[in-house]
């Protein structure tokens, strides 16, 4: 290789470094590249750490993605293991390199710096949050730990703070080795990302399987106990016992050694960039979950700690110091978590979110298989559509199911990463053979029943706005023996078949809000009455949606004995 025109230090690997070092070195042959990583690892899948505490994953080294080795042999890029930056010094381009093993220090020159320190687990300061056998899981050690422990004290009991994807991953891989778990979540609901009526099959599924699910609590403290346990007491007094605790409750960014260098953060306390990765200081970069990011939907600047975010700000950042004008468009929030056999999948923004940044939107229900019915093992797939009112832009959407939800969700989010609406969805062009979806794909009919809300074909009024407009009637379309199993407290029940032989018996001066048991009758029951004059609406998802969102469900029998509604 010929002289080095110029010195590309990066600071961290893992999946932001590790992709800036490859495309930088695809971009220049002459280039001298050094990444720094204070760990003994440079490029690993700590995605799959969860699973390697399950022993899914059986090997350490299947979770090394790229060695020192391989980027030396295939990139020429000096890879520099257990040595960490700990000082910069922007006004001579100079960083502070400690080696870990001896404590020795020196100074390197840098003409381009690239910052990829990635985030720490948070850890409360709690009392007893020292004790032994109370773990977090970020790194390979981590998991290492975290395996030798359940082995040498013969674990049977885990506590998981925190309901995030890493707490609810961990407690599917504790209870595949055969350990009791439970999760502590301060928020009513696992799965932040998501609105609380798609998470309502997962938190049954969780007890289901074992699993001791207490939400809306908050750890208050831990301590040892007499047999060797840790005790784990909530703000409210309950305690719990473990063998073991695993911290999932969120990560920080690591951004004590760009504040030391004067380098700007944002409002989130992370290092802010621009487009092209830039920091505050023109000859540094930053990629990864140490920076700020742009929401694509709603324009605020958040943290969002995922890889394929990840790896293209490392590739922007590279196309940046190369002269190339490579910009990085924000995030979505892309992301998916599989959990006791169901998949749960968002893109954009959740309804939480909308209603607190004051963006206007619509939303819809369905739950359509996962392919076609009369193909063997159908199964459906609970989806929710965030919209614009105005113009049918794609806010977002989430879905859960056994089979299929992922795939579903990646449709939905390409559409909005090209600023598509839900009319683009109902066009939508997609596979379809009976063992993999419909002629109607999901995706089509999400944007289909979008669309007729837009165009005033079938508006919709949700379960949670009934009780704001108890004037309206409440008409379930489902057949007698369905009514009779279960059906929504004060609703009356006119079968779809003979639904026009029942006109002359509304009220035309009365609203009326039509269910059905996921939406696709009370549509067609919407479309009749409101060509016969009536002011009907659908109850998007139907009963499907009211089991999720917890109204009152009465059983005919159930209601005649006891007098009052009972909650399915």
């Amino acid at each position: 290789m010929a002289s080095p025109d110029r010195r590309v230090v990066i600071v961290g690997g893992v999946a932001a470094g590790a992709s800036c070092a490859a495309r930088a070195r695809r971009l220049s042959e002459s280039a001298e590249i050094i990444m720094y990583e204070r760990g003994r690892y440079v490029s690993f899948a700590n995605c799959g750490l969860p699973y390697y505490v399950g022993d899914v994953i059986p090997e350490e080294t299947d979770l090394l993605v790229a060695t020192p080795e391989l980027f030396h042999d295939r990139f020429q890029i000096d890879v520099r293991l257990e040595q960490e930056v700990i000082a910069i010094d922007p006004t001579t381009q100079t960083i502070t390199v400690r080696v870990q093993q001896t404590g020795a220090t020196r100074q390197e020159h840098y003409d381009d710096l690239v910052l990829a320190p990635g985030a720490a687990p948070i850890i409360p300061p709690l009392p007893g949050i020292d004790l032994p056998g109370i773990f977090t899981l970020r790194t390979i050690p981590d998991g290492r730990h975290i395996r030798q422990w359940i082995t040498a004290h013969h674990a049977q009991r885990a506590v998981i703070v925190g309901g995030g994807f890493i707490g609810l991953e961990m407690a599917e891989n504790l209870v595949r080795r055969g350990l009791e778990v439970s999760i502590i979540e301060g928020l009513a609901q696992v799965m932040p990302p998501f609105d609380p009526e798609m998470i309502a099959p997962v938190h049954d599924l969780l007890r289901a399987h074992g699993v001791d699910l207490r939400l809306n609590a908050f750890v208050a403290g831990f301590a040892p106990t007499a047999d060797g346990k840790i005790a784990v007491t909530t703000a409210t007094g309950d305690t719990v016992h473990g063998d073991l605790v695993i911290l999932a409750i969120g990560i920080r960014p690591e951004t004590a050694l760009a504040q030391s260098a004067g380098l700007a953060l944002g409002a989130r306390k992370g290092i802010k960039v621009d487009a092209h990765q830039r920091t505050s200081d023109p000859h540094i970069w930053a990629v990864g979950d140490a920076v700020e990011v742009e929401d694509a939907v709603t324009g605020e600047w958040t943290l969002l700690p995922l890889a394929g975010p990840a790896n293209r700000q490392g590739r922007i950042a590279a196309d940046a110091i190369f002269g190339r004008t490579s910009t990085f468009r924000g995030v979505q929030g892309t992301a998916v978590c599989g959990i006791f056999g169901l998949t749960l999948a968002a893109t954009g923004a959740n309804e939480k979110t909308l209603q607190r940044v004051g963006l206007p939107y619509e939303k819809i229900y369905l739950h359509p298989d996962n392919h076609v019915g009369y193909y063997p093992d159908a199964r459906p797939i609970d989806i929710k559509l965030l919209f614009s009112p105005t113009d049918g832009r794609i806010l977002g959407a989430q879905a859960v199911g056994e089979d299929g939800a992922e795939r579903r969700i990646d449709v939905i989010a390409m559409a909005m990463h090209l600023g598509g609406t839900v009319y683009d969805l109902e066009d939508a062009e997609l596979c379809y053979a009976p063992q993999y979806g419909a002629a109607k794909d999901p995706v089509n009919m999400a944007g289909m029943i979008a669309v007729h809300v837009l165009d005033g074909d079938a508006p919709v009024i949700h379960w949670g706005d009934l009780a704001a407009h108890p004037e309206r009637l409440v008409l379930d379309v489902r057949d007698p023996d369905e009514f009779a199993e279960g059906h929504v407290v004060g609703a009356i029940n006119i079968p779809l078949p003979t639904l026009r032989e029942h006109l002359d018996e509304l009220d035309r001066a009365r609203a009326i809000a039509v269910y059905c048991r996921v939406g696709h009758r009370a549509y067609y029951a919407t479309r009749i009455l409101r060509l016969h004059g009536f002011d009907a609406r659908n109850i998007s998802g139907g009963i499907m949606t009211a089991i999720a969102a917890r109204i009152a469900i009465v059983n005919a029998d159930e209601l005649d004995a006891q007098g009052e509604p009972v909650l399915s």
